[in-house]
């Protein structure tokens, strides 16, 4: 099986969370308020799935020390 590319996965993610927030921060300042919240809250997820995928890669890696 082929390993995962958990690291890049994330970084994609990351990388996702911080144009989003860069977007919200353009938005309120052009006057967008209604769209804020909802492209904060998008920045906030891609963050949060981030680190999840970091999460799932560490459980990952120990279990496979754990089953040879």
């Amino acid at each position: 099986m082929k390993k995962v590319p958990f690291g890049s996965l994330s970084a994609a993610i990351a990388a996702l969370g911080t144009a989003l927030a860069f977007l919200t921060f353009q938005l309120r300042a052009d006057g967008y308020e209604p769209y804020v919240e909802s492209v904060a809250t998008a920045s906030v997820v891609m963050y949060v799935t981030a680190g999840l995928v970091m999460l799932t890669w560490a459980r990952a890696r120990d279990s496979q020390g754990h089953s040879n």
